[in-house]
């Protein structure tokens, strides 16, 4: 945890993970793969996504096999400890820091001096912020589709964000037609 005790990138991971598999009981490449595919919508392609070690949780003794597997090499059935428990309950009761993303920065900026560009670069700053809006909306719709089964409180998150992202298409589109 960083020191106002909000989580890490790897702490989020975690949480991802033993959250999954605190639904029911996984296989080992199952749950790796799950956590890598929620992550990766969510936050889009990200070093950090690739710090999660499944093996790490059951040497920890936060999941553990429930068929007598040993880990990654016979793709284990794994489930919930009661100390992974305790660790869940820890993490999604962690306190939230403000958005910090550096890309709302950049681009706040680039809308802040977009003026200073001549009008065909202008246009091609938004064509690649319209492009950035796509892909985001893309990766939340996959992700959409794929929580079907996750409950409704996620199902409507993204949902809110689906729409977000629709307007944000339409707002850009506006500004390009009036460059």
């Amino acid at each position: 945890m960083f020191a106002d005790q909000t989580l890490t990138p790897k702490e989020a991971l975690r949480l991802c993970a033993l959250g999954t598999v605190a639904q029911g009981p996984m296989h080992y490449g199952a749950l790796a793969g799950s956590v890598r595919h929620f992550c990766s919508r969510v936050m889009g392609p990200s070093l950090d996504l690739m710090g999660l070690s499944v093996e790490l949780l059951r040497y920890e003794g936060l999941v553990e096999a429930i068929d007598g597997g040993t880990g990654m090499e016979d793709d284990a059935l794994l489930s919930i400890s009661a100390a992974g428990q305790r660790e869940l309950d820890r993490l999604l009761t962690a306190p939230l820091r403000p958005s910090t993303d550096l890309t709302k920065l950049l681009v706040a900026l680039k809308f802040r001096f977009l003026h200073l560009l001549p009008t065909s670069e202008q246009v091609r700053q938004i064509d690649m912020l319209l492009d950035v809006t796509e892909s985001e909306l893309a990766r939340i719709e996959d992700l959409r589709a794929a929580s079907e089964g996750d409950g409704p409180a996620l199902l409507a998150w993204l949902d809110h964000d689906i729409a977000q992202l629709h307007d944000r298409l339409v707002w850009l589109e506006g500004i390009r037609k009036a460059l």
